[in-house]
C-alpha cells in the first residue's frame, strides 16, 4: 500500500471514533499506528506489505497498551476527590420541619429535598446547617 493509503486509512479510523458513542479511544490509536506507519513510508522505508501490515498492528498494540488505558481514564473521570462544598452551609428553612421528617425547598437554584435527621422539631425561618448531602437531598441536623 502507498503512504497515502494508510494516511486515507489513519484518517477514517480517527473519523470513524466521532460516530461511535462508546468506542473508549481505540479507534484513535488504531489511526494513529496508521498514520504512523503511513509517515514511516513517506520517509523512504517501502518494505513489504506484509511488513506494512505487521509495523501497523505492532504500532497499534504498543500505543494501546502503553496509552490508551491512562488516557481514558484521565477524559472520563468520574471526579475522584471531589470535595463537595454545601456541608458546614446553612440554610434558611421555608416551613416548619419536625425530627425524622423531610420537605422540598429551593437552595441555590435547584429543588432539595431537606431531612431533618435530629431529635428536634425545627420551627420555620430557623437558619441551619447542613451536615451532608446525599444525592439531592440535603442532611440537617
Amino acid at each position: 500500500m502507498e503512504w497515502w493509503g494508510w494516511m486515507i486509512l489513519g484518517a477514517l479510523l480517527l473519523g470513524s471514533e466521532l460516530f461511535f458513542l462508546d468506542a473508549a479511544f481505540y479507534f484513535v490509536f488504531l489511526g494513529i499506528a496508521a498514520a504512523a506507519t503511513g509517515l514511516i513510508l513517506l520517509a523512504g522505508f517501502t518494505p513489504e506489505v506484509w511488513l506494512q501490515w505487521l509495523i501497523f498492528a505492532s504500532l497499534s498494540l504498543v500505543a494501546m497498551l502503553a496509552f490508551r488505558g491512562r488516557l481514558y481514564a484521565r477524559l472520563r473521570s468520574r471526579g475522584v476527590g471531589y470535595q463537595d462544598a454545601l456541608p458546614g452551609k446553612f440554610i434558611r428553612l421555608e416551613s416548619a420541619l419536625a425530627a425524622g421528617a423531610s420537605c422540598r425547598q429551593e437552595y441555590r437554584g435547584t429543588t432539595w429535598d431537606v431531612i431533618n435527621r435530629s431529635s428536634d422539631d425545627i420551627a420555620a425561618d430557623t437558619e441551619v446547617a447542613i451536615s451532608e448531602v446525599s444525592g439531592l437531598s440535603l442532611i440537617i441536623k
